[in-house]
């Protein structure tokens, strides 16, 4: 007869083992790698989001700083604002257009600013969707937010969003979206007259 003895370390080790069977089992399941799926190089490259969280500098982008500088990235989904000072510094996730007809790009300034603002959606976005009100009033449900800062583009604002699902995200019909803390956060610092791109 032997003696067994069963010592603390054994016993540690034997929970290990046992809490780690499933995942080992499940690695070694082929379910884990689709048999149907095509190569790698022959799939499209899912395009990171690492560029819109680097610092840039406003003088790639904008001769003098002015009033101010705001740069829509619309390809790293990334607001970048640079104040009249030269100092203030911001960087925030944003949404963009859902498509490239929706896109504007160019150069172009903040024209006119407002709290809580109303909605009206343009005549384009009620003909892709006639259920769209006529107007609407500021508050929870509207689609600017909380705060919004007009473009001398007609209808192109930056502005804030209720839906926190958007950010990051092709979801807009061409405003550049922030959440509502960061847009509120940016609205004092933004002047009307202050530079903007679209890139």
């Amino acid at each position: 007869m032997t003696d067994y003895r069963i010592t603390r370390r054994s016993a540690l080790l034997g929970v290990a083992a046992t809490l780690a069977t499933p995942a080992v089992l499940r690695a070694q399941s082929t379910d884990a790698f689709p048999q149907a799926e095509r190569p790698i190089s022959e799939q499209i490259p899912t395009r990171r989001n690492i560029s819109s969280f680097s610092q840039q500098h406003w003088q790639d982008h904008f001769d003098e700083l002015g009033k101010g500088c705001l740069l829509a990235d619309i390809t790293s989904r990334a607001v970048h604002y640079w104040g009249p000072d030269g100092e203030t510094y911001r960087l925030y996730p944003s949404s963009v257009p859902l498509s490239e007809e929706l896109t504007k790009r160019g150069y172009t300034k903040v024209v006119r600013k407002a709290k809580n603002p109303g909605w009206t959606p343009t005549p384009s976005m009620r003909e892709r969707d006639p259920s769209l009100p006529d107007h609407m009033e500021g508050g929870p449900g509207n689609p600017l937010g909380t705060r919004a800062m007009y473009l001398d583009w007609p209808a192109y604002l930056v502005h804030g969003t209720h839906d926190t699902r958007k950010i990051g995200r092709q979801s807009s019909s061409g405003c550049i979206g922030l959440y509502n803390q960061h847009v509120e956060e940016l609205y004092p610092l933004v002047q009307i007259g202050t530079q903007v791109r679209l890139l």
